[in-house]
């Protein structure tokens, strides 16, 4: 199934892909579920790949396919010390980081640095090779936002002092040091703000668990969904290989330097709706499970996608229902 949706990633990128073909790329947490997608789809349109993980949060088993191929290699490396490549490079992903909710209390120092030190290391390869950066930005900069639908131009509603500044305080951090490596360097950089994304790879188990991914697994199991707060929250979930797709549109295009775009869908759902819907998919008898909300946790998610069509010609394809039938059709082939 992933070789297949592989295929209509490269398919839907078009006239893009053939000009992937012998590239050099580094993709930092490469072996993660965003990652991982990336260099699939890299490796499938001809580009020789540099997969950079620490493995900290993503997977081996995520690349083991592409080990015995003479386009991919991996180097277990923690993106956070400073690397250096003999080698020349056209093209950096800065993927790595820790991005579960759930993790921002255990990893906090880690989750910082992989967004200071990990990017100024990262950008420094870049300026080294003169290549072409892309960052993976993330919605949480936005904080909890009181524009709807968000863009781009608005400046957020972040504590920089509360539980989740580990990651959204460095990850706006993380777009300064892009920004200024432009100015100073006169580099080539995009920023990609990523709104939910779920599919396939994506860990569901313990401080790695996301919503989409915990409840499958839950309802699977028919355990009790585990829902945070009362479930009148709402986020705006997208289908990993619309998310690929639209990342290496903006890693692509000669005319999107500079630019910072979010990624995502439109499509509002509750959590409870989420719930209900997924216990309905998988045919569950889950009962469902409330905790406290936590702390500073967005009451609303939505995404302004206005830049991503008029700029990349993107937007979702692949609707949540039909999204969480492939996600759920690949859980239970895995389990």
């Amino acid at each position: 199934m992933i070789s297949d949706e592989v295929t209509e990633i490269v398919h839907h990128l078009g006239a893009l892909s053939s000009g992937i073909a012998g590239k050099r790329v580094l993709v930092t947490g490469g072996a993660g579920f965003l990652g991982s997608w990336l260099c699939d789809v890299l490796v499938e349109c001809g580009a020789r790949v540099i997969c950079l993980d620490n493995l900290a949060s993503g997977l081996k088993a995520n690349i083991s396919h592409l080990l015995d191929s003479d386009r991919f290699r991996f180097i277990e490396h923690d993106i956070a010390t400073p690397i250096y490549f003999d080698e020349p490079l056209d093209l950096v992903l800065h993927l790595a980081s820790r991005a579960s909710p759930l993790e921002f209390a255990k990893y906090p120092i880690q989750i910082l640095k992989a967004n200071t030190l990990g990017i100024w290391v990262a950008l420094g390869i870049a300026k080294q090779h003169r290549a072409r950066f892309l960052y993976t930005s993330t919605s949480e900069i936005y904080g909890a936002a009181t524009e709807f639908p968000t863009s781009e131009d608005y400046h957020g509603n972040v504590n920089p002092l509360g539980p989740r500044s580990c990651y959204d305080e460095a990850k706006r951090c993380g777009e300064s040091f892009v920004i200024a490596y432009r100015l100073q360097h006169g580099m080539d950089v995009r920023i990609a703000r990523i709104f939910n994304t779920y599919g396939p790879r994506m860990r569901s188990e313990g401080v790695y668990g996301r919503v989409i991914p915990r409840f499958i697994e839950q309802a699977l199991k028919n355990e009790p969904l585990t829902i945070f707060g009362d479930g009148t929250q709402t986020r705006s979930f997208c289908y990993v290989t619309d998310q690929v797709e639209g990342l290496l549109r903006l890693a692509l295009m000669d005319d999107a330097e500079g630019q910072v775009v979010n990624i995502g869908s439109e499509a509002e759902i509750t959590i409870m709706e989420l719930a209900e819907l997924v216990n309905m998919m998988t045919g569950s008898t889950s009962e469902l499970q409330f905790f406290p909300l936590p702390k500073d946790d967005p009451p609303r998610r939505r995404p302004d996608i206005t830049t991503a069509r008029t700029l990349l010609g993107w937007e979702p394809k692949i609707g949540l229902k039909d999204g969480l039938a492939r996600t759920i059709r690949d859980w239970r082939a895995r389990q």
